[in-house]
């Protein structure tokens, strides 16, 4: 492996080469990427913490919110240390690394939106069986399965990158470290190379990207046999549902589903499908869905009411003191 390459680190190009940009840059990154976490923390807490959201739904749910967080985390503080550095260097391993998590979240998000839209065909098609079919030993099943399945797709995808030789120039013209960027410093022919990701990536978010469109098509169909009120209920989390999948898998079948070729707008998509879209998704479902609007009311009532009686408690015992010394 060492004969085959003598790279020990790669050169970042970052966003832009502009320091008032980056200065521009870190300021909103570090904004969305704080309510990126905020966000998905805050549905994750909700969901475990109020009987009220133990359904499936938001069972997939809060683990959705968890990936989201991981897969901006994978990347993002390395680019804010970036912003202010002159040389943005990353070492092999540190690369190999964020390839690793980049697609090992992404493959595992993919395989969970399929399940989600699963989850919702046989709440709205199969609601007399529902709790049958969706229960809890299947539920946990679906998300191992996602978890495996991406942990299966990044194997291959990394075990292929850690033996390309890369023995020329290292400089990287992206944020991360990512396989189309890499491609172009590889010391061989890249056609064959170009693709296997298309195939193992892209093509699997186009086919994945199709089957949930017509999914949904079919759950839409199935909305005109119910009743005016539960399909007013079950459109909003249709829209919510696809919204997600339409923010997520474009931007990721615009980046894979070509050959080894970059584009000035590639930055731009990938800052949208590893940072925009994690901090979005947690609004999507929280100002489309009411009963979770109402357990974040009830948590946050819970929440001031125990700082009232804190303060009150804190005040009684005060003026016990001064009584006491007076």
């Amino acid at each position: 492996m060492e004969k085959m390459n003598n790279i020990t680190e790669f050169i970042l190009i970052g966003l832009t080469q502009n320091m008032q940009l980056q200065i521009f840059s870190f300021v909103v990154v570090f904004i969305v990427y704080l309510l990126t976490l905020v966000g998905n923390m805050l549905i994750i807490v909700t969901v475990s913490s109020s009987r009220a959201l133990e359904s499936p739904m938001y069972f997939f749910l809060s683990f959705l919110s968890l990936i989201d967080g991981c897969c901006s985390s994978s990347m993002t503080p390395k680019m804010l240390a970036d912003s202010f550095s002159v040389r943005k260097t990353i070492s092999f391993s540190g690369c190999m690394t964020q390839v690793f998590a980049e697609h090992f979240f992404s493959a595992a998000e993919i395989i969970l939106l399929s399940v989600m839209a699963y989850d919702l065909y046989v709440a709205i098609c199969k609601p007399l069986h529902y709790a049958i079919i969706m229960n809890r030993f299947v539920c946990g099943l679906l998300v191992g399965v996602a978890w495996a399945g991406g942990f299966i797709h990044v194997t291959i995808q990394i075990l292929f990158t850690v033996w390309l030789p890369f023995c020329g120039p290292n400089v990287i013209d992206h944020f991360m470290c990512d396989l189309t960027p890499l491609l172009k410093l590889v010391c061989m022919d890249t056609h064959t190379l170009g693709l296997f990701v298309a195939a193992n990536s892209g093509f699997i978010c186009l086919l994945n990207f199709v089957l949930l469109i017509i999914s949904y098509i079919v759950i839409l169909n199935a909305l005109k046999s119910h009743s005016k009120e539960r399909r007013r209920k079950a459109l909003s989390t249709w829209v919510s549902h696809i919204t997600v999948v339409i923010l997520f898998f474009v931007p990721c079948i615009f980046v894979y589903l070509r050959p080894v070729t970059t584009f000035s707008i590639d930055k731009a998509v990938a800052v949208f499908y590893t940072m925009i879209a994690p901090m979005l998704n947690p609004l999507i479902y929280t100002l489309r869905n009411a009963e979770v609007k109402k357990c974040y009311e009830e948590i946050l009532g819970q929440k001031l009411t125990s700082m009232e009686k804190e303060s009150h408690n804190i005040n009684h015992l005060s003026n016990g003191i001064e009584k006491n010394y007076s």
